[in-house]
């Protein structure tokens, strides 16, 4: 699964301009979109926890939704590796004390870097330190950077810390850390990738939903589940692990339009290993571990069935050799 920690049961997400409670209050910050809360960002909250503990403050992250390449475009264009939802549960995990949200619309994104700092990140949020990348950018037309913010936020008192860019070693080569490339290994299947520069097996959230129920009547029952319309993840067959009510257990999933028999919707179904139980309405997490095959028509039920138990034992041999932290199994 993505972590052996669990969500801290403190940790809050406030969505502005609802007024910051105490728990946040003067908050030491990492601000950006961090999508896919890859190690680059890891490092960012890091450093956010060391100023927390030496300034005896708060920590947490402020973020923008929806992402404001899908605003500036007027549709969704993004595919978010880390929808809200899976980016708190995400967050929570590194040890941070909350998420601030910030809506992002033509009135924030027409602020000026000045106005941003001082009506948003001083008077609005009250924040007493930031991290950020040295790629940040924000303002009116992006025209505030990483230096500029330290010398805004300085004149309010606000210390600033930049961290440089954060490289993964990938077989002797050093390449930086973007979520475009977890994005493209996703896009491809490779989901061993994508894991690589995540620091953590991609996993996506979900609430489980009535299908059509033709697993059940192979032998193979699955949890359906719709993802955020964005996904862009290839097209075909997984080793996952899903974690339910604080269990995780081994599976094989299907993440596509069942061509063999109504080639419908795209859809995420999910057969569990050693798993019985009523999962509907339930929201799950699946964390993804190996491409195992692309999506396939079968010349008939009885082809699918057998190609379908060969998936298990594949999925089970990937699995194999991730053997879960002793404190994966948690509420």
């Amino acid at each position: 699964m993505p972590s052996s920690v669990p969500a801290d049961r403190d940790f809050i997400i406030v969505r502005a301009p609802t007024p910051m409670p105490q728990s946040l209050a003067g908050a030491v910050v990492a601000i950006g979109n961090f999508d896919g809360v890859h190690r680059g960002h890891a490092a960012l909250i890091e450093r956010v926890k060391e100023l927390g503990r030496e300034l005896g403050r708060p920590t947490a992250l402020v973020t923008f939704e929806p992402h404001p390449a899908d605003v500036f475009a007027g549709r969704s264009v993004v595919f978010r590796l880390t929808p809200e939802a899976v980016k708190g549960r995400a967050v929570a995990r590194l040890g941070l004390n909350g998420m601030i949200v910030l809506n992002f619309d033509a009135a924030l994104a027409a602020l000026s870097a000045e106005e941003f700092v001082e009506t948003v990140l001083v008077s609005q949020l009250g924040i007493s330190a930031i991290v950020v990348g040295y790629d940040f950018q924000f303002g009116k037309g992006r025209t505030g950077n990483a230096l500029r913010l330290r010398a805004l936020a300085a004149n309010a008192g606000v210390r600033v810390e930049i961290i440089e860019r954060v490289e993964f070693d990938d077989k002797g080569t050093l390449e930086a850390v973007h979520s475009r490339r977890i994005r493209e290994a996703l896009s491809s299947g490779d989901v061993s990738r994508a894991a690589d520069l995540l620091g953590y097996p991609w996993f996506v959230m979900g609430e489980v939903v009535h299908g059509k129920k033709l697993g059940r009547t192979l032998g193979f029952p699955t949890a359906n589940i719709s993802l955020d319309p964005s996904c862009d993840l290839r097209l075909g067959i997984y080793a996952v692990r899903t974690r339910v009510d604080g269990q995780v257990y081994d599976g094989v999933a299907s993440f596509g339009r069942r061509p063999t028999f109504d080639n419908g919707a795209v859809l995420l179904e999910v057969f569990l290993f050693d798993f019985a139980g009523d999962l509907y309405g339930k929201v799950v997490e699946v964390a993804f571990y190996g491409y195992i095959r692309g999506e396939a028509k079968f010349d008939g039920i009885e082809a699918l069935v057998e190609r379908m138990a060969i998936d298990v034992e594949e999925a089970k041999s990937v699995l194999a050799a991730h053997p879960l932290p002793p404190l994966a199994q948690t509420p």
